[in-house]
This record gives structure tokens, C-alpha cells and sequence, in this order.
């Protein structure tokens, strides 16, 4: 049997963003608060003993030690001993943790070097004041609004990807509003469902700021983010029939068929064509989702009663 590590904990956001530690095999390791445990976390949310990962030959185990605010894996609460696999995420207090495969730096890498730069980076992380972020090629939107929703979270998520900022306001895990640009003529349903299509960008979990606007959203995070996704899939499969977002959008003349063949959804997604003759601007003030409206203004110029000029 060998201790060399085959594994690594990275810490993809939080206070101590950017660390890793080794996971030595056939080895028992303390997750806390305690300055005597073998990897310490100081911050309010982590118990002084919070959780403990064993390691072995065969297998990663991951086991809550009744922890005040729980421990995570893949936006889950774990009760008794978990088993983690390579990608899983888990969550201890506001520290996102990667488990990832050894690089030949971290194999060599002593328990004590690890963490004597957990607690320099952490230095670091505290005194730029921001005590949750990251980036979203490390953790997607979806699997960090799970994390945030289960472990009851409050607070703004900032998102910035392509010069857009999207914000996410969250009281105890539950979304009641969402904004990109501070644009609130767009729907927080449809903001949120953009969001969710970015792939690439920044995050960071603001102090909660009470918002007082004039309808919360209603439905559940979990509900949000299943829908987010359906209509994330469908969009791609559709999306090849739309010209580019910033694309002008016009009405030929004449028409090529009669105005009273088309449906009543049909009918209001051509006003819009007429109102604002840009697609962005159309699918923004288009009242229902972006997927119905882009679906709409698909039939619209296979019936070539909108080009594209």
C-alpha cells in the first residue's frame, strides 16, 4: 500500500479559491474550524469539526460530523458516509471544492506545504472582501444556483459573462428576482433562463440586499432551474434556423400570404418585427419565453412573412 495521492481537493471558490490539497491514501482527514484539524477552514459557516474524508485504496469517502449548516456534494446534503467520484463538487460553508485528479506539483506537495498556502491564499481572498466567487467553466450556473438553493443561501449572485451582468437575488436558498443590466422590463423568468446560457464568465455571492419589487418570482429554484435547462436544450436545437442575435429584422413587401392565416401569438410576434426590427429586441419584448418567441419568429420567415434584409 502507498499514501501518494491520486486525488486533490481544489478549492474553485470562496475565501480559499485556488488551493489544493493533496489526498493522501489509506488517510483520515478533519474538515473544520479547530486550529488543530487537518485542514482548517476559518469562517463563520464551518463548525469547528465539519466533516471527514477518508481515503483508501479503492474509494473517497466524504461523512458530515453533524455540522451546523451540513455538507454538500453535487448540490446534495449528505447524511452518513458519501462516496465521491473525480468532478464532484462539495460545499463546507461558502468553500466550493473540486475533486480532482493529482498534477505531479500537488503529488509531491506535503500536507503542511498545502496548508500554508490554503491560509496565504486566504490572506489574499480576505482582504479583496469578497468571500464567494469564481468562475462559471469551473462550476455552471445551474450547479451553483443548486448549491446556493440547498444550502439555504441568501444574498445577490453577481454574473458577468460578454460584458452582460446578470444578477440573482436569493433569500434562504429561494430566487425571487433576476435582472440583467438592471433591465426589469425583461422578465426575471427570462433573465434567469439567459443566464443559464452562458458558458463562460465570473461570479460572486454579494451580502443579501433586501429588493422591493412588484411580483417575486413564485416558482420553486429547483422548478426554475428544471425548466431553464429544458428550454436551454431546445433553444440549441433550434438555433441554427435564427439569423445572429443583433440581426435586423424587417417585412417584405408584398406579403406572401395573408395576415389572417397566421395565429394570434404568430400575429403579435410579426407587430413586434414591425415595432422594433431587431431580433434581440423582439425576443425582449416578446412576453413569453425566449423559445416560444424564437419558435415563432422561425415559422414567420419559413412563411416569409419576416427576412431578414
Amino acid at each position: 500500500m502507498t499514501d501518494r495521492p491520486r486525488f486533490a481537493l481544489r478549492f474553485i471558490s470562496g475565501k480559499y479559491q485556488g488551493g489544493e490539497f493533496p489526498l493522501r491514501m489509506n488517510r483520515e482527514i478533519i474538515i473544520g474550524r479547530s486550529s488543530d484539524l487537518d485542514m482548517v477552514l476559518v469562517e463563520d459557516m464551518v463548525s469547528r469539526r465539519h466533516a471527514k474524508i477518508t481515503s483508501t485504496d479503492a474509494d473517497i469517502l466524504i461523512q458530515d460530523l453533524g455540522s451546523t449548516n451540513g455538507t454538500f456534494v453535487n448540490g446534495e446534503k449528505i447524511a452518513g458516509r458519501h462516496k465521491l467520484a473525480e468532478g464532484d463538487r462539495i460545499l463546507v460553508g461558502t468553500s466550493i471544492i473540486k475533486l480532482v485528479g493529482v498534477d505531479a506539483a500537488s503529488a509531491n506537495q506535503t500536507e503542511a506545504e498545502a496548508r500554508r498556502r490554503l491560509e496565504a491564499g486566504a490572506s489574499r481572498q480576505s482582504t479583496s472582501g469578497r468571500p464567494m466567487s469564481g468562475v462559471i467553466e469551473e462550476i455552471p450556473l445551474p450547479d451553483l444556483l443548486q448549491l446556493l438553493s440547498t444550502s439555504r443561501k441568501s444574498g445577490v449572485l453577481s454574473v458577468g459573462s460578454g460584458g452582460l451582468v446578470g444578477k440573482i437575488y436569493m433569500r434562504k436558498g429561494a430566487i425571487y428576482f433576476a435582472a440583467i443590466n438592471d433591465d426589469f422590463a425583461v422578465s426575471p423568468q427570462k433573465a434567469i433562463y439567459r443566464m443559464l446560457t452562458w458558458q463562460t464568465g465570473t461570479f460572486e455571492l454579494e451580502p443579501s440586499v433586501e429588493l422591493q419589487v412588484m411580483e417575486e418570482i413564485q416558482e420553486s429554484t429547483e422548478g426554475l432551474l428544471m425548466e431553464g435547462v429544458r428550454q436551454l436544450d431546445e433553444f440549441r436545437n433550434i438555433q441554427r434556423h435564427l439569423p445572429p442575435l443583433g440581426s435586423p429584422l424587417a417585412v417584405p413587401t408584398p406579403l406572401a400570404g395573408k395576415l389572417r392565416d397566421l395565429s394570434p401569438a404568430e400575429l403579435d410576434t410579426f407587430q413586434l418585427v414591425l415595432d422594433h426590427g431587431q431580433l434581440q429586441k423582439v425576443l425582449d419584448h416578446y412576453p413569453g419565453t425566449d423559445l416560444d418567441g424564437a419558435q415563432h419568429i422561425i415559422t414567420l420567415m419559413k412563411r416569409e412573412f419576416v427576412v431578414v434584409p
